[in-house]
């Protein structure tokens, strides 16, 4: 018999299986029994991992839904794109569910995920992982201690790093718009997101600039080829694939984002890979159209002012931050916090441990783990308030982002209502 909440999981990609992996490392509080996966591979890879049998692995979600309410709750970790059909039908079935950011890519469809689980009496968490790593919790008990007093402005930085921004957003799956969404949703509605949880309240006005600069095709290199595994000037590009990707199962590291690439760890699959997937192709040669940088202003209601940068053009490293008070200063990296007094002039260094890296690879430096653990106590007490991204908190997160698109798209400064 299954141990602690029963889940099911629609999507066993990286994040799926990722998710569900918190299983496996506490059986007595959670305990897998269907997917739904499309991918053949995929599917009996996690179906074997958690030792179901081939009636509880199913390559449809709508198959799954057919059933009834087979488990207690649901991970719904499918494309950006496909998230509000499956929360609409498991919603119903009352199922709770755990949904992977973004929740959706409209307001429209944002409210209706919001009203569904409402009506259904279900507990919905959004997979804002950032809000729950020992290092956002430490941030903000600083923050409402009252230690560097009023806030009155901020300064965030995410340093996506250039081999990321080559994989995921000009060779990847979340290139395109029209495809996927703005690299604002797909990529930072963390961060907006987590601005908004540790200042304890969301703007109210948003303006944004950025573009694509680099990776187009007048950046290509005089005699660059279509793919990387035929290009005369590969050993001099600093977004080779046939080097990063390479380098990566030479060392045995087969995490994301080779697991995204390849499903067979061999020379062979990854050679076949890059030359006939996309991962293999030129940087310049893409059919890329979101930024690969972009600056975000924000007025919150107090006067406090903030602004979020992305830029790709990075060593990929963990968000930085800097908030500044009437009392003190507060300087994070990720890992570690430092906070200036400003009556006392002295700076407090505040060590966190290693939770692993702030991205997929890395477990978002233990917030997918809180998240899950968050989520499953939640399901377990039926208590939603253990949900730190609940519905309206990720609702209004998703609009702040929204504005800033519509910010940047018509040059202008847009007014938040939610």
């Amino acid at each position: 018999m299954p141990s602690g909440v029963t889940l099911a999981v629609v999507g066993a990609g990286d994040r799926g299986t990722g998710h569900a992996g918190w299983a496996l490392a506490h059986p007595e509080r959670a305990t897998v029994v269907a997917v739904a996966e499309p991918r053949t591979l995929r599917r009996d890879r996690f179906a074997a991992a958690h030792g179901l049998d081939a009636g509880a692995a199913v390559d449809d979600w709508r198959v799954l839904a057919a059933r009834g309410r087979v488990a207690d709750a649901v991970l719904i970790c499918t494309l950006d794109r496909e998230h509000l059909e499956p929360v609409l039908a498991f919603a119903a079935l009352g199922y709770h569910i755990m949904l992977e950011k973004p929740m959706a890519l409209t307001e429209e469809e944002c409210r209706h995920i919001v009203a569904a689980v409402e009506e259904a009496g279900v507990i919905l968490s959004v997979g804002h992982v950032l809000r729950y790593t020992p290092y956002t919790q430490a941030l903000k008990r600083v923050l409402d201690s009252g230690r560097i007093g009023d806030v009155v402005s901020v300064q965030h930085l995410e340093p996506v790093g250039f081999w990321h921004q080559a994989h995921s957003f000009v060779r990847g799956n979340w290139r395109r718009e029209d495809e996927a969404t703005s690299m604002l949703m797909a990529k930072s509605c963390h961060d907006l997101d987590w601005l908004q949880y540790v200042l304890g309240r969301p703007p109210v006005r948003v303006s944004s600039f950025g573009r694509l600069s680099h990776f187009r095709p007048e950046g290509r290199p005089a005699g660059a080829a279509d793919r990387c595994l035929d290009c005369a000037v590969e050993s001099t590009c600093p977004y080779s694939a046939k080097r990063d990707y390479g380098d990566r199962l030479a060392a045995g590291r087969h995490g994301w984002p080779l697991s995204v690439v390849i499903d067979e760890f061999t020379p062979h699959a990854l050679e076949t890979a890059l030359r006939e997937g996309p991962y293999g192709r030129c940087v310049y040669a893409c059919d890329n159209d979101v930024v690969d940088h972009q600056v975000v202003a924000m007025e919150f209601a107090s006067g406090a002012t903030a602004t979020f940068t992305m830029t790709a053009f990075t060593e990929h490293a963990d968000r930085q931050t800097r908030i500044f008070g009437t009392r003190g200063e507060l300087r994070g990296d990720g890992r570690q916090l430092r906070v200036y007094d400003f009556l006392t002039r002295a700076e407090e260094a505040i060590g966190l441990g290693s939770e692993g890296a702030m991205d997929a690879a890395g477990g978002h430096g233990g917030g997918d783990a809180g998240l899950m653990d968050a989520f499953v106590s939640a399901v377990a007490t039926g208590d939603p308030g253990l949900v730190k991204s609940g519905p309206y908190e990720s609702l209004t997160s998703h609009l702040t982002v929204l504005a800033a698109e519509r910010a940047r798209r018509d040059n202008t400064v847009v007014d938040i209502r939610v």
